[in-house]
Order: C-alpha cells, then sequence, then structure tokens
C-alpha cells in the first residue's frame, strides 16, 4: 500500500465553493453516430448500455468512463431510432427500427435482447408489423413490479405522405414473458395524424408507469399535447383524450444550424414512494415566445393524468435564447427530476453548450447547470439526429447527446459526480481558507480550514461514481480555529483510480477535486 502515490490534487481556497467543472467523456466518434440513448442497471449503476444512429451500440462497466462499441445486425435489418430499457434482473432490451431482407423499410418496431450487460444481443423480434405501414418513433417502459414491457410508437399510413386519406396513429403493445412475444398492436389515440411528419402528425409517445401498474402516455399532434391511460395493462384505453397543453406552434420547428428540430413530449411518473410519490410530468419544448427563443417547459399531473399544471420553464435564463431537443428522467431512489438540453445561453450565433436541470421538488424549484465543458457549432447540412437521452438512478446521472466539429459526429456522456453536479453555488460561510496539499503528494495529503464558530464537521472520500469509500472525520464538534487533518493512504485501502474529497461543515459542503490514487 505504501507504495501508491497520490496525485493532481487541485488547490480550492476563499469562501466560494468552486464551480462546477464538467467531466465529458466522449463514447465514439465512429460511423458519424447521432440521436442517442442510454439505460443504466439499477442493480449496478456502473453497467451502462447506450446507442446512436444507425446501428451503433455501446456498453460500460465502469460507470461510462470507459466504451465498448459493436455494429448491430438482426433478422430484421437495423434502422435507427435507437432507444433501450432493463428489467429487475439486469436485462437489457433494445428497441429500434427495422429495414429487412424480406419486407418493407421500417415496417415493424424490432426489439433485441442482452443477458450479459449488453456484450451480446438476440437476432431480435417485432412487434406492429401491417403491410406496408411504417412504424416509427418508438418507446418503451418497463413494470418493475412484473417486468411488463409496454411500447409505443407511430404508425403511418404512407410515411411523409400528403394526402388527406392517409393517417398517423399511435399504437400500443406490450409483452409479459420478458420480450419473447408480442401483443399485436392496439391503436391508443382518438384523434388521427396526418402523415407529413410535422405538426399535425401524432408523436413523442413515450410510456410511463403508474404507481398501481397504471399506463401513462402523452404526445403531441394537431391538438397540441393530450394524454391517455390504460388502467388494466393496456387492454383498454379511455375514449377520450385528455388535453395537456395547446403547444402553440406545434412540435415541429426550425433551430439555426440544425437540419431539423422538434420538441416532442417525453412522459414520466414518480415512483419513488416520497412526496411527490405518483406525479406524472411530460417535458417538452416549442417556440411559443418566438422562433428565436425556443424553451424547455414541463407540466404536471398530481391526479392521474385528469387535470395538469400550466407549463413550467424548466431553463432559468432570460428571454431571448435558444434551448432545444430536452429530454427528462425521474431518479426513482429519491423523486428528483433532471433535465437535459441544447442551450445557446451565453452566444449570440449558433454556438451550442449541454445543460442539465434538476429538480429536488417536484418542480417547484430548478436548477440549470452547463455541463459540457466546451460549446460546439452545428451544421444544417449534417443530420444532427431527433433527440437526447438522460437516465438517472440512486443519485448516478449519465446524459447522452450529440456533438459537432469541423463535420465530425460524436456522442458524449458526462460523469460528473453527484455531490460535485449539485454543488451549491453558494459560500459556506463557516469555511475560510480551505487548502488541500501538497501537489502531487506521496503516501499522504493535508486538508485545510478555518472555522469561524463552534461547528459539526465531517469529512469524507468518495469514488467517480459518487460513492463514499472512507471518512476521516464523522460530524465531530471542533471549535474555533485552523486545523490542518491528514489524509493517510496508508490507511485507506483504495484501489487505484480517482477519487475526490468533500468537507462538510454544519451540513455545507465543500467539495474539493481531484485525487488520484496509483
Amino acid at each position: 500500500m505504501a507504495s501508491k502515490k497520490l496525485s493532481a490534487i487541485f488547490l480550492l481556497s476563499g469562501l466560494v465553493v468552486a464551480s462546477v467543472t464538467a467531466q465529458n467523456v466522449m463514447i465514439s466518434d465512429n460511423n458519424s453516430p447521432n440521436e442517442p440513448s442510454i439505460m443504466m442497471n439499477p442493480l449496478n449503476t456502473d453497467i451502462l448500455v447506450a446507442g446512436a444512429n444507425l446501428n451503433n451500440v455501446y456498453n460500460s462497466s465502469d460507470g461510462g468512463l470507459t466504451w465498448s462499441e459493436q455494429i448491430m445486425t438482426s433478422t430484421y435489418g437495423v434502422w435507427g431510432d435507437p432507444t433501450f430499457d432493463v428489467d429487475t434482473d439486469g436485462n437489457f432490451y433494445y428497441f429500434h427500427l427495422s429495414n429487412p431482407a424480406s419486407g418493407n423499410w421500417i415496417d415493424r418496431i424490432v426489439c433485441q435482447k442482452s443477458t450479459d450487460n449488453g456484450n451480446n444481443w438476440s437476432s431480435g423480434n417485432y412487434m406492429g408489423l401491417n403491410g406496408t405501414k411504417a412504424q416509427d418513433k418508438q418507446w418503451s417502459v418497463v413494470d418493475r413490479t412484473n417486468n411488463n414491457i409496454y411500447v409505443t410508437w407511430t404508425q403511418f399510413d404512407s410515411y411523409g405522405s400528403s394526402n388527406p386519406n392517409d393517417k398517423s396513429n399511435i399504437l400500443f403493445s406490450k409483452s409479459t414473458d420478458r420480450g419473447q412475444t408480442w401483443s399485436d398492436a392496439k391503436k391508443i389515440n382518438i384523434v388521427d395524424g396526418n402523415c407529413i411528419d410535422e405538426d399535425d402528425t401524432v408523436e413523442g409517445a413515450v410510456p410511463a408507469v403508474g404507481p398501481n401498474g397504471e399506463i401513462y402516455v402523452a404526445w403531441a399532434g394537431p391538438n397540441g399535447l393530450v394524454f391517455n391511460k390504460s388502467l388494466d395493462q393496456g387492454e383498454t384505453w379511455l375514449n377520450q383524450e385528455i388535453a395537456i397543453d395547446p403547444m402553440p406552434t406545434g412540435w415541429d420547428y426550425s433551430i439555426p444550424g440544425i437540419s431539423r428540430a422538434n420538441g416532442l413530449p417525453i412522459t414520466k411518473c414518480d415512483l419513488s414512494g416520497g412526496p411527490n410519490h405518483g406525479t406524472i410530468y411530460v417535458n417538452w419544448s416549442d417556440q411559443r415566445n418566438g422562433a428565436n427563443d425556443t424553451d424547455v417547459f414541463m407540466s404536471k399531473s398530481t391526479d392521474g393524468g385528469d387535470t395538469w399544471s400550466a407549463p413550467i420553464r424548466v431553463n432559468d435564463d432570460p428571454a431571448g435564447k435558444q434551448q432545444f431537443f430536452t429530454w427528462m428522467d425521474i431518479d426513482q431512489t429519491n423523486g428528483n427530476l433532471f433535465f437535459v438540453f441544447y442551450d445557446r445561453r451565453a452566444y449570440s450565433g449558433n454556438q451550442t453548450d449541454v445543460y442539465i436541470a434538476y429538480s429536488q421538488d417536484g418542480g417547484n424549484t430548478i436548477t440549470n447547470k452547463r455541463i459540457s465543458e466546451s460549446p460546439f457549432n452545428p451544421n444544417a447540412g449534417v443530420f444532427f439526429g431527433d433527440y437526447t437521452n438522460i437516465v438517472a438512478h440512486n443519485n448516478i446521472v449519465r446524459p447522452i447527446w450529440t456533438r459537432l466539429n469541423g463535420g465530425q459526429l460524436s456522442i458524449w456522456t458526462d460523469v460528473t459526480p453527484s455531490p460535485i453536479l449539485f454543488a451549491g453555488n453558494g459560500a459556506a460561510q463557516q469555511l475560510n481558507n480551505v487548502v488541500q496539499y501538497p501537489n502531487p503528494a506521496n503516501a499522504i495529503s493535508y486538508v485545510s480550514f478555518k472555522l469561524h464558530e463552534e461547528s459539526q464537521v465531517s469529512i469524507d472520500l468518495f469514488d467517480m461514481q459518487g460513492r463514499k469509500v472512507y471518512t476521516l472525520m464523522d460530524n465531530e464538534t471542533k471549535g474555533y480555529g485552523k486545523y490542518i487533518i491528514p489524509m493517510d493512504l496508508n490507511k485507506m485501502n483504495l484501489a487505484n483510480g480517482s477519487y475526490f474529497c468533500k468537507l462538510t461543515v454544519n451540513g455545507t459542503s465543500k467539495t474539493l477535486r481531484m485525487i488520484v490514487v496509483e
């Protein structure tokens, strides 16, 4: 143990807590990836599976620090719209569009299954085959009480047709045997859309499960944002569509530098058992405030979707900038809400950042934080995809997004530990001149701080996944004065890797980063 070395220690001093420094990881820039999706195994948050157009799949076993990648094949073809789910045994499901050798382009929704954390996949089965009709934009949810899998998507009678007799509809299918077979597709919308793939087409059906097994789905179309639900595992649905928001200007809009953009909704339900248990959330974006001021919104229902709140603006910048391609998730261990979106608040042109927004009180207060380490400049001549994605569980948050630099597409995630991501922007007024030194060190390092009054002090060491691995001080009472606390690696028995130290005084924390054990 004595041979291990402590290095790359950053010095922090003064009263102000350091602002969040993002820790971005490029997943891949091979095969022009875009339109990514990501899923985490709640049994082990180090295990992640992700994908991107058209047929790229990635997996990580270290929380997203490193990734393996493969090109997917299927009996029924692989043609984009990658989405993922996971059941209570840790089996992953990969849903995508089809392009079969014997059949028609996007004529069904395909499901492939992995029982080994995304290393190997089944050849696939399918749902929704209906002659030559196109099946598009599928999303799924797993009911974690019984492992039923529910999938909703858009069916086009004839994709892109302007014939008023050609319609689009929202379809539903389920599997009760962990993806081996799928029920016949069932129409769940009342008002049909057209097939143009614009505002009056019905799209954006993302299912959610309620606290008693309800299935909730919202989508956008000719009547704005609407909602339907089933109380019997999808066998029957309401014979009416409940209005959420008129979604003025529609879901299909333009963003400079983006080949096409949309504000299609995402539906989630809080199953955490916390104060907002059972609340349904719908997240979207639109241009009600002007074509140069796209905003991200959320509406919520506390009565099973019967009534909905007025739109809540998620981005917290002054009016006049673009925020687009939002996605959301709920950490079902605590009910915290997380959003990811592209953001141009800091620029006058097309330079683009990536932001996370989060709420710990059901959306009453929402905090925005930039997570991209540097902006990028998209080019409308390069297809950028139709969505971002984010997954959260047990305070581990993994967003995923597309980036375009110099014509090169790539997809990224961020692995910032949650104590840093959630760090407040205010000062810990009890602290003064907090120093972590030396840099570098061999077997020992020190945390130095000064207290203005008697305080309760804790010092903890966390790994890069935000898990506490060592406690130096546990809520000890310390009086006025200066303290120098040694961190002795010989006593910590740490594996090689990266760690960070958190100093907490009277419940207020300051995160000191980064410690690398070699």
